[in-house]
């Protein structure tokens, strides 16, 4: 993924490998917001989930989600927001490799393999980065 700045690559160099996001996603006209973690790897966003659940449901029917990644920095509480497109991601070696990345996953499910597991990934078109001097917006 290529970034239309530096500044946008070092606001995404706030993420880390795994941390807590709230995921919106649509449910008809009304937005439904949950907490998921995130995986950030190669400058790619990654986020899993079960087959069954409400959510993979929604982006099945629309696949528009935003999602809020809250941190402190340099004392200062700040927030990344990234809206896209979430896809299924059904590629088996991809789906192991996130699975390994993933110290609960073995709590949900049995392996890459299980069919209640759901890889999604957010294909980012337009970050914001808000903090206490104001809010920054770029197209990706």
């Amino acid at each position: 993924m290529t970034y239309v700045s530096d500044e946008v690559g070092r606001i995404l160099n706030e993420f880390k490998e795994t941390q807590f996001v709230a995921l919106a996603t649509f449910d008809g006209m009304r937005p439904r917001v949950r907490p998921m973690t995130l995986i950030y790897l190669d400058r790619r966003f990654w986020m899993v989930t079960s087959t069954s659940s409400n959510k993979v449901t929604q982006i099945k029917q629309n696949p528009d989600v935003e999602f809020t990644y809250q941190f402190n920095e340099n004392g200062e509480d700040c927030c990344i927001r990234i809206l896209g497109k979430a896809r299924i991601t059904k590629d088996k070696n991809t789906k192991t490799g996130i699975a390994k990345r993933i110290g609960f996953f073995y709590e949900h499910w049995s392996g890459p393999e299980d069919p209640d597991y759901t890889l999604l990934e957010v294909l980012p078109d337009e970050l914001q980065y808000v903090a206490p001097s104001g809010t920054k917006q770029f197209r990706l």
